[in-house]
Order: C-alpha cells, then structure tokens, then sequence
C-alpha cells in the first residue's frame, strides 16, 4: 500500500472520536488506514488521501472533537517505509545494528518513524501503535551502526523534545537468538495496528 500522504488524531473520548471520524470521511475524499481504541479509552484514526482532503478532514475533525482531541499529525510527504512497518513486520536479512524508540504517544511514534527513516539509510521492520502496550507505540530500525545511531538521533530527538520518550536503546551487532523474538511473523490484530 503506497501511502505518502497521512493525517491522524487521537481523541480521549470514544464518542467524541467517533462523531470526528464520521466528520473526517465527510468532509473530503479521504481513505481510512485504521479506527482504533486504545488504552487508556482513547480513539486513534490514522487516514490518507491528497494533501487538501487530509488538511480539509483534518480541520473538520479538530472542530468535532474540541477538547477531546488531544494530539494530531499532519505528514505531506510520509517516508515510504512507515506504512509498510505499521502492517508489518518487514522481512529484513541483514543488520549490523539495531535501534528501538519507545514512545508514550501513538502520534509522537509516527513521527519519530518518519525522521528515523529520512535522517539515514535504515530499515524499518516494525512500528507497533498502542495495543497491548497501554497507548505507547515503539519503532525499530535496522541498519549501520552509524546509520541507526543518526536515525535514532532524528527520531528519539523528536519524541524527547515532546517529552513523550520512555525509552531508546541501541543494540551494536544483536544476537541472532533475539531475531525471533523482535518481530512478529503475522500481524496479532488487525492489518495495521499490533
């Protein structure tokens, strides 16, 4: 799926976000990537289309959601390898090293995946949003050590500046014991959310 266009809000109220979402799909011809809840009782919706229609069903869901919208992005120009690692997992064969960003927002996530990949040449395998793990979200790349190193620096540097950064590691040269244990092979819920 070849997505390079992406809006999402995350609204603390269930109803509320389901009153926005129903405002998001009317106000433009936008296509739905995901409608989640999450931990803590939140509603995430992840969605596409042209850059007027995601602005246009982005503002028509802010005006829905008032003050139950507590974050949103905005990406025009979305790195291709962040929707792949959302329905991941991405098969990848070698690595030299690998970097994990552990976010406390589904949003602050997204982004960070995004700088991660544009800042150096680096896979990205895996994102995983909020299920499971009460509304965090942690990213993976693999890579160089030095390219992994400049992508977390990019990434984790963003989610720190939001200071919504759990955690961030850096494993030179992993084990091939933990290969299995980093990735899964089928996605556990739905296509796009883990």
């Amino acid at each position: 799926m070849e997505v390079d266009v992406i809006g999402v809000q995350e609204f603390s109220s269930i109803a509320t976000g389901f009153l926005a979402l129903d405002a998001i799909v009317k106000a433009a011809p936008v296509r739905i990537l995901a409608t989640r809840i999450v931990t803590p009782g939140k509603l995430v919706t992840l969605f596409t289309g042209d850059v007027a229609s995601v602005e246009a069903s982005l503002s028509a869901g802010r005006d829905n959601g008032g003050e139950d919208l507590l974050d949103e992005l905005f990406i025009p120009n979305l790195h291709r390898r962040v929707i792949p690692a959302i329905a991941g997992p991405v098969a990848v064969r070698e690595w030299d090293a690998l970097g994990i960003i552990e976010s406390l927002s589904v949003t602050a996530g997204i982004v960070a995946a995004d700088r991660a990949a544009k800042e150096a040449e680096v896979q990205i395998p895996e994102i995983r949003l909020a299920g499971g793990m009460g509304g965090k979200s942690t990213i993976k790349v693999m890579g160089r050590l030095e390219d992994v190193q400049a992508s977390l620096a990019a990434g984790g540097g963003y989610v720190q500046g939001k200071g919504l950064l759990c955690r961030q590691v850096l494993i030179p040269r992993p084990h091939p014991d933990i290969w299995e244990h980093l990735l899964k092979d089928q996605p556990e819920v739905d296509e796009i959310w883990k």
